[in-house]
């Protein structure tokens, strides 16, 4: 296993109370008061708005963005609820299908929504549990995909609400498919073709790679890389997954940066080196509110971009295009000739 991140954290949260001065207002306005504070570091770069200011040391940029894709970059609760519901409405009012009475009643008064979000919560638990499983060394242990989780967890939730039947087997097959057609966050897709022009773009999901190709496809999304947990025999946050997805890169971990919406991703990662960047989505976070707090009091999260943030940039990942300064020639307050081009050297 690589060593721990050892150098100096490159980014910083002006909200911590260590960029605060004695009357808690931030204490970094200018180029001046970074100097003062951080003399060691003499590159530097200032992205301000009217909620915070953020700073980035451009002595060890990431070279790759790596991304979580559910969530992150697509709004799977949207897509979900609507195929789910209109699906549904399709099979109760089907001349020729053959829906059980008893279902047709269970189905009139199911919340779609909730549905979808159990859905969801059983591939956490999944997770978890393969997690739990491939930790027992002792035990042989058969990666199951994603793919086959959502048609099999589906079948599960349906005769939990009394719903089987409702569907014929092809129909379900197709409707846990849709994890492979999620619609994108509106701010995805243009600001990843502007950063893929100084950054790897690789994704780092539990998804299978097929699910993660069509995805990418669908929404537009281009990376220049797909990585899936199915790769490494292994769901995050297991270290195997972050560890083997730099060295499939030809990186150091450091170089590295994890971009996510699940603060406990991001934790694993950067226990494992990586370079780590928040991107707040609504009702995303796991995490509890004191949690997230003293995630970002104490300052382990490298860039920090909340739904305050996202109010004048249009987006979070339109955000990070913002502070790298992506699209005018500048990277971290200084011209590159293009990360890409460092490297590609």
């Amino acid at each position: 296993m690589p060593p721990k991140r050892t150098v100096k954290r490159v980014l910083c949260d002006p909200a911590a109370p260590q960029w605060r001065n004695s009357e808690g207002q931030p204490a970094v306005q200018t180029a001046e008061d970074y100097s003062s504070l951080r003399p060691e570091y003499t590159h530097w770069s200032l992205y301000a708005n009217t909620r915070e200011t953020s700073i980035m040391s451009t002595i060890n940029p990431p070279k790759a963005l790596l991304f979580d894709v559910f969530g992150t970059l697509v709004d799977w609760r949207t897509t979900v609820t609507h195929t789910l519901s209109t699906q549904a409405a399709h099979a109760l009012n089907s001349p020729s299908a053959s829906v059980p009475t008893s279902v047709r009643l269970f189905a009139s008064t199911i919340s779609w929504p909730d549905f979808a979000q159990e859905w969801r919560d059983t591939y956490k638990a999944f997770t978890a549990s393969q997690l739990s499983a491939s930790s027992k060394k002792s035990q042989k242990h058969a990666f199951k995909t994603v793919d086959q989780h959502h048609h099999d967890s589906l079948v599960r939730l349906l005769a939990d609400h009394n719903l089987t039947g409702l569907w014929s087997a092809d129909q379900l097959h197709a409707i846990a498919q849709i994890w492979h057609f999620i619609d994108p966050w509106l701010d995805a897709s243009p600001a990843l073709h502007d950063l893929s022009k100084s950054f790897i773009l690789c994704t780092l999901s539990n998804g299978n790679v097929a699910l993660l190709r069509d995805l990418a496809a669908h929404a537009d999304l281009p990376f220049s890389r797909t990585l899936s947990s199915e790769h490494f025999g292994a769901y995050k946050p297991s270290p195997l997954v972050y560890n083997g997805a730099a060295e499939h890169l030809g990186l150091r971990n450091d170089q590295c940066a994890l971009v996510a919406a699940h603060l406990a991703d991001l934790k694993a990662a950067r226990d494992c080196g990586y370079q780590t960047i928040y991107v707040e989505r609504v009702d995303e976070e796991d995490w509890g509110a004191e949690e997230v707090m003293a995630a970002r009091r104490e300052g382990w999260v490298d860039m920090w971009i909340g739904l305050e943030d996202q109010k004048v940039s249009l987006g979070g990942l339109a955000e990070i295009r913002g502070r790298f300064a992506v699209g005018n020639g500048y990277v971290g307050g200084r011209v590159w000739g293009g990360i890409a081009d460092q490297i590609k050297a």
